[in-house]
């Protein structure tokens, strides 16, 4: 059974190699995630003390979900704090690790910071994915609109230019 979870920052960073893993696991299987060389450990892992950081001022949120105890999952929303976006968030790091694919893991972890951002008055989603990414049907079937591509946007692991694509969600029950 699949158990999903909000981390504090406290609790991200009892499970910082854990986090790691998934993110490099996703890396190594190709993902277009911001890293390009899967075994920098050391990015990887700077890049999960900063996002705790960041959790700990409430400028993020992180959830989790886990199959059996192992951490095969997350996402990130990001607050922005700026005033005349604080309206708005942004999807990241929606990552499953490649053993626990095609359980709908992603689909709920997307559901779920949907509706925490919802709840906390977020009108506007927004997130970028690879152009052509299995990802981009997965938003589409969740309502999000496309907005547009630009091309030879991020570096795969391949050293490869890839377009992204970027998304968004309105949430219309918003005032």
């Amino acid at each position: 059974m699949i158990e999903y979870e909000l981390l504090s920052a406290t609790q991200a960073h009892q499970c910082l190699p854990e986090l790691g893993d998934v993110l490099q696991s996703c890396v190594k299987d190709g993902a277009s995630v911001g890293f390009t060389d899967p075994d920098d450990r050391q990015a990887i892992d700077r890049f999960w003390k900063d996002k705790i950081y960041s959790l700990a001022s409430h400028d993020c949120e992180l959830l989790i979900a886990r199959d059996k105890g192992f951490l095969a999952a997350t996402v990130i929303i990001n607050y922005c704090g700026i005033p005349n976006g604080r309206h708005r968030a942004e999807i990241s790091k929606l990552l499953v690790h490649p053993q626990a694919r095609r359980q709908g893991i992603a689909r709920e972890l997307m559901r779920r910071a949907e509706d925490m951002a919802w709840k906390k008055g977020i009108s506007l989603l927004v997130l970028d994915t690879r152009t052509g990414d299995v990802a981009s049907d997965l938003y589409l079937s969740l309502g999000w609109q496309i907005a547009g591509v630009i091309p030879c946007y991020a570096k795969s692991i391949e050293n490869t230019l890839h377009g992204t694509t970027f998304m968004y969600k309105i949430n219309d029950s918003a005032g």
